[in-house]
């Protein structure tokens, strides 16, 4: 069984999402370690509550972003972690751990790359005025929001959606397609 380790910022509802998959027996992997830059993260409370280890960071208590990639890198050693998910992790990962783990870190982002890259993704597109939304789980390369392509899922926007029932539905698409995604990917 592979161990993953989940990186997290905020909310976790993605986070949320992925144990739950586990729990159920559809994504067949272990979580062996979450991962925050924000220690008083919902995130962190979702692993305390689930018995997860979680590693929990503030960025401005380290000299540089390779400084505290090692810490990460170092925790993730010692968790023998197999892939790295980010699922609204707001950094940007940097050489240390894209070397550690090429083809091996896996994100979530809420837009249809390669339209719409960066935080503001749902709001981009909205303000564009597209009328697909959807979500892309891709490979981490040292770009942001541009590595390979793993899968993609989407919905047509009906007349009466405003951005908050647009969030709604692509949170939706995250919790049911992430894990699946993950599973698919992680165990071929």
């Amino acid at each position: 069984m592979k161990k993953i380790a989940v990186f997290a910022s905020g909310f976790g509802s993605n986070f949320q999402a992925i144990i739950e998959a586990v729990q159920n027996n559809i994504l067949n992997a272990e979580i062996a370690l979450l991962v925050s830059d924000n220690p008083s993260s919902k995130a962190v409370e979702r692993a305390n509550a689930n018995g997860i280890d979680a590693f929990a960071f503030c960025a401005k208590k380290y000299a540089n972003k390779a400084e505290y990639e090692e810490s990460i890198l170092s925790e993730l050693q010692k968790h023998e972690i197999d892939y790295i998910i980010l699922a609204g992790y707001m950094r940007i990962i940097g050489n240390t751990l894209l070397s550690a783990y090429p083809m091996k870190i896996i994100n979530l982002h809420p837009a249809l790359l390669p339209s719409f890259p960066g935080a503001h993704g749902i709001s981009d597109a909205y303000n564009y005025g597209v009328k697909v939304f959807g979500i892309t789980i891709h490979f981490v390369d040292e770009g942001v929001d541009t590595g390979k392509i793993i899968d993609q899922f989407s919905f047509h926007i009906e007349d009466d959606d405003t951005l908050e029932t647009i969030e709604n539905k692509i949170h939706q698409l995250e919790h049911k397609y992430f894990p699946l995604t993950i599973e698919k990917t992680i165990n071929m």
